[in-house]
């Protein structure tokens, strides 16, 4: 699964980055460079954290989880972080957004940090401090189905699932 989300990574982005604190994290995918958190203990917020002040320069952020991503999605989102700070693609989830699918700038830093010193770890605390552009659903659908694109794989019943969508041909999504 986490090479899936390698290989659409690897085709939108300059270089990859494996945040983890897993020390067994290395062996996930050998080839990439790891780096753990910066600030233990802050949730999916705390790794989008490390994930900007580890690179150094604006990130792409994908769950390791998430193995329906495209590359062509990526780079959509990459191309708009040219007008933003953050851009996040709409979905159908909870709060419309898939902050574990987006474009992070380095300008996102202080006001993540404001929020987790607050002790606010809401991944989506920080969205009123920067400038956050959406990318339309109707553009993300041109990617494929969004409840697939954004899949996340927690249990033994959404892997069987994924499973059954990579044998279906959910592989060859299109890039454009």
């Amino acid at each position: 699964m986490i090479d899936r989300v390698a290989d659409a990574l690897a085709g939108a982005a300059d270089e990859l980055l494996l945040v983890a604190n897993d020390p067994a994290a290395q062996e996930w995918l050998p080839h990439v460079r790891m780096a753990g958190d910066v600030r233990t203990g802050c949730g999916s917020l705390g790794g989008i954290h490390a994930a900007i002040v580890r690179a150094g320069q604006p990130v792409l952020v994908v769950a390791w989880d998430m193995p329906f991503v495209p590359a062509g999605l990526l780079r959509a989102l990459r191309e708009a972080g040219t007008r933003a700070d953050a851009v996040l693609p709409e979905s159908g989830s909870r709060r419309g957004l898939e902050p574990l699918c987006a474009y992070y700038s380095t300008a996102c830093v202080p006001a993540i940090e404001r929020r987790l010193d607050a002790g606010d770890m809401r991944v989506v605390s920080f969205f009123e401090d920067v400038r956050v552009e959406r990318l339309p659903a109707l553009q993300v659908r041109r990617f494929g189905d969004p409840e697939i694109l954004f899949m996340n794989v927690n249990t033994p019943d959404d892997l069987a699932l994924a499973e059954r969508h990579a044998t279906d041909g959910v592989d060859r999504r299109p890039e454009a």
